[in-house]
């Protein structure tokens, strides 16, 4: 398995809907380990999602409150109930804003190996699966921010103000 590059706000693979899974082989499982080496490969990561690292496939590894694991072809159902609290991404690097998220989710898909799979989750786990799911769907969290929060968002995305691997040297 591989640690592979995040890509980065502009990268168009981040604005596409990735194509829904339709084997469950090897090379499935081999994109999975990817992914959570990937994930696991640097402190601070939630979630990555394959867009994250160039691939068109509904699916996305997670670490998030004690819990760890991968879903393929995701749905998600929200609660009502919504909180607000910072939120970032890797793919837009040391940016974060303060978004609103249900504040309870549930993810319905499959393994790597074709069988059903739940995931639910209350506050940060919950936060990862709706971030998460988000990115197959092409959209970025900033995508979520309203009014002043969401203009400010990007103007700093436009100037450059995030942690850009190409920034760093």
């Amino acid at each position: 398995m591989t640690m592979r590059p995040i890509r980065i706000i502009g990268d168009p693979v981040l604005r596409t809907s990735c194509a829904p899974v339709t084997s469950f082989d090897a090379e499935l499982r081999a994109l999975v380990g990817d992914l959570m080496d990937t994930l696991l490969g640097a402190p601070g990561r939630a979630g990555v999602a394959a867009p994250q690292i160039g691939v068109d496939a509904q699916v996305f590894v997670y670490d998030a409150d004690g819990h760890r694991g991968h879903l393929v072809n995701p749905t998600i159902e929200l609660s009502e109930e919504t909180e607000v609290d910072d939120e970032g991404c890797l793919s837009i690097p040391g940016l974060y804003f303060p978004t609103r998220r249900a504040l309870h989710a549930t993810a319905h898909g499959f393994d790597q190996h074709g069988e059903p799979l739940t995931i639910s989750g209350s506050g940060f786990l919950a936060r990862a699966l709706q971030h998460e799911t988000d990115h197959l769907a092409g959209r970025l969290y900033v995508d979520t921010l309203t009014g002043e929060t969401r203009r400010r968002a990007l103007r700093e995305i436009r100037a450059g103000r995030f942690d850009s691997p190409s920034r760093r040297g």
